[in-house]
């Protein structure tokens, strides 16, 4: 196909068609329902839904098909549409959210699960997915923690490019963008995750110091990997939305990152920046958008509807025009939708690989690798001849699949009850509710529910109680000002442990959750995320000892009111623990209920004296660290091994430890391994009072252990 001369032959109108995304439902409804509905209110025509570029929403191959025969019927040019929707945490089947697979500290893991979801979606007819999610979060209280891998650069920068690896292929696969693949949006651009109190959409403020060295890394990778398209946030950056921010846009993305894939908006952020108070108008909405260089307006109307008169006007270039669909139109090529419109949608293939066993039990291996066990007093794992085993809590009952589910089901998932039932066949089961779920759900009858679940749990060999929050209070615009566990269900928790205590608490969430009110009252807890479709067997399978816990938090577990907080602060002129006037709180201890990067399992390990290979490191030489690792438990296992490093002294305040690297060791009873960590000049580089990303000569410490709590360290220098 010829790009250019089909540019050349578009008209002005057309290519603002082509910038344009809308739902599904404006473009295929019948009987003139939209011109009294939904295209009325946007000012839409007939010609304009006939041309536009690209479809949010919609799914499965018949239907995609159908709404590509429509569009190439009424399209002139013949340009066929983009059919791009939010593919998460899997298409139809379903593996843990983000948070979770972040959990996991397994590259490979999160790579085979995007590549399952790539399959799945490639043959129902989609061609994008708006995932990854690589927003640094740092505050337990921002709904959309379960859309990312956590609160560290490091392990989210892994995390982006692995996903975008698993959505579109390696870049230099000769597979990238082929059948089974789709091609990956990294978002939100820029800083989303820093909104102001965890407050969705809210503003961020931060310096470009702090901006460049925590928040742009995860972003960073995915367009070292490939990513095809990037989308702006919402929210302000410094007082300028993310897609009118030149700064950030057309300097950082394009300008020094090279970036030259499709930029979109997040839902109708360009028609919001009027209520963010930097356009008067949809014109003036247009034009800034466009000179940040974004690409494609997502269900808002600013450049279809005022692009002409921007041009006619000399406020904006046709050579901008054509850079934005230009970049579209390659987008499209480089997915064969020229050669092949319905591109890989496939209804025969559609029913056969979606929700097939491959991908059910790669789904329960994500859940399984993903499970957090924070405490085990001798209680797990379950004897697995238990005659008696009791199930109580508001989330127990129905598959918790997550927000964003895409296609998936409730009704194809499976529940802890189902999961259980699944695996001890002849156990008697038994089941109480026992409280909601939401924190406001607080039913006259809580204390009769409360006295029902403590006697079904009175003589019960196993008591699995499934708490936490529904999976409607973690997502998008689901702010929580308190992180705690409920009222009701600590009472619950209370009640329950006083008449048994062969109990495990299993919280389901979508971010930390505070637990300092119950963790030393159950024997046993653990984090088990939004678990997707296949989580009740894996539950089962990990609570009996089928399979081991392995994951660490990927995220602080704070107290109550101490959002934000993450492991890799800076330090201050008075740190905790010192006397008098110091860091700390005076109502709460400070030191979180678990740090970043904490988790046990059922066995337990030993980690030798790190040994460096030099007390000095040139620049352009390397430093090893060798340990060994050891198995000192009765139950095979996988231990996670984590390498922080902190510059002690710098031009600019460093963090007290930054992670580094990670190795996933996996031995049996008594075993031991030896390990070893590679430090480059790269890893010890950073933004530096001079505006660079340099290393600085100097002293630095090494701490390798099991969590971001490690104290001892080793020394060397950079010279």
């Amino acid at each position: 196909m010829d790009l250019q001369k089909l540019l050349n032959s578009m008209t002005v109108d057309e290519k603002l068609s082509q910038m344009t995304q809308l739902i599904t439902g404006i473009i295929t409804d019948k009987n003139d329902g939209p011109i009294t509905g939904p295209m009325r209110k946007f000012g839409l025509t007939k010609d304009t839904t006939s041309r536009v570029g690209t479809i949010l929403g919609g799914s499965g191959a018949n239907h995609s098909k159908d709404l590509q025969n429509f569009h190439l019927s009424e399209d002139p040019n013949k340009i066929p549409l983009l059919f791009m929707t939010d593919v998460i945490h899997g298409y139809r089947t379903l593996y843990p959210v983000p948070l979770g697979i972040g959990a996991s500290f397994d590259d490979d893991l999160a790579e085979q699960c995007c590549a399952m979801a790539a399959k799945e979606a490639c043959v129902s007819g989609i061609h994008v997915t708006f995932a990854p999610m690589v927003d640094l979060v740092r505050d337990a209280r921002w709904g959309r923690c379960m859309e990312t891998t956590g609160e560290d650069p490091y392990l989210n920068s892994r995390m982006s490019a692995a996903m975008v690896r698993g959505y579109q292929g390696s870049i230099d696969s000769p597979d990238r963008l082929g059948k089974y693949k789709i091609a990956a949006c990294v978002k939100h651009f820029a800083a989303y995750g820093a909104c102001e109190g965890g407050r969705d959409y809210d503003a961020v403020e931060m310096g470009d110091h702090t901006l460049r060295q925590y928040y742009l890394p995860a972003y960073k990778a995915a367009v070292d990997e490939g990513v095809e398209l990037l989308m702006t946030s919402f929210n302000t950056v410094n007082g300028i939305p993310s897609s009118a921010n030149k700064y950030l846009v057309r300097d950082i993305l394009r300008g020094e990152w090279g970036f030259d894939g499709v930029v979109i908006s997040d839902f109708a952020a360009f028609y919001e920046m009027i209520s963010h108070g930097i356009c008067e108008n949809e014109k003036e909405c247009a034009k800034k958008a466009l000179d940040a260089t974004n690409d494609i307006e997502m269900m808002s109307t600013c450049f279809v509807k005022n692009g002409k008169q921007l041009l006619e006007e000399g406020e904006i270039t046709e050579k901008q025009l054509d850079e934005a669909v230009m970049r579209i139109l390659k987008l499209k090529e480089k997915l064969g939708l020229f050669d092949n419109p319905y591109r890989y949608a496939d209804s025969e293939e559609e029913k056969e690989i979606c929700l097939c066993k491959e991908h059910r039990d790669l789904a329960r291996i994500a859940a399984e690798k993903s499970a957090v066990l924070l405490k085990n007093d001798n209680v797990l794992p379950f004897n697995k001849n238990v005659k008696k085993i009791a199930i109580i809590g508001p989330v127990a009952d129905h598959g918790m699949i997550g927000g964003w589910f895409c296609c998936g089901k409730h009704t194809e998932a499976i529940s802890v009850i189902d999961g259980i039932r699944n695996y001890a066949k002849d156990a008697e089961i038994v089941f109480a509710r026992g409280c909601g779920a939401h924190p406001a759900e607080m039913a006259e009858n809580v204390s009769e529910m409360i006295a029902q679940a403590k006697q079904v749990a009175k003589d019960a060999d196993a008591v699995i109680m499934c708490l936490g929050e529904e999976i409607d209070m973690s997502g998008e615009a689901h702010t929580r000002a308190k992180i705690a566990v409920s009222d009701s269900q600590t009472a619950l928790i209370k009640e329950v442990c006083s008449v048994n205590k062969n109990v495990a608490v299993v919280y389901y969430c979508g971010r930390p959750i505070a637990l300092e009110k119950v963790i030393d009252v159950a024997p046993a807890t653990v984090i088990f995320w939004h678990p997707g479709t296949e989580g009740g067997n894996a539950l089962a399978n990990l609570l009996f000892g089928e399979v081991n816990f392995q994951a660490k938090l990927p995220m602080t577990f704070p107290r109550e009111g101490q959002c934000p907080y993450y492991y890799n602060r800076l330090n201050t002129g008075r740190p905790n623990g010192s006397q008098g006037y110091c860091l700390n709180y005076s109502d709460s201890p400070f030191p979180p209920v678990f740090p970043f990067g904490y988790g046990i399992s059922y066995t337990t390990f030993s980690l030798s004296e790190p040994v460096l290979s030099s007390a000095e490191m040139t620049e352009n030489g390397e430093i090893t660290i060798s340990l060994s690792v050891k198995n000192t438990g009765d139950r095979s296992g996988i231990e996670t091994v984590q390498l922080y490093v902190q510059d002690v002294t710098a031009s600019v305040a460093r963090p007290i430890k930054e992670l580094r690297g990670y190795s996933k060791v996996e031995l049996n009873p008594g075993e031991e391994k030896s390990i070893t960590f590679r430090i480059t000049i790269d890893d010890l580089k950073f933004n530096t009072l001079s505006g660079k990303y340099e290393a600085e000569k100097g002293l630095f410490r090494v701490y390798v252990g099991n969590s971001s709590a490690i104290n001892e360290y080793k020394e060397f220098r950079l010279v």
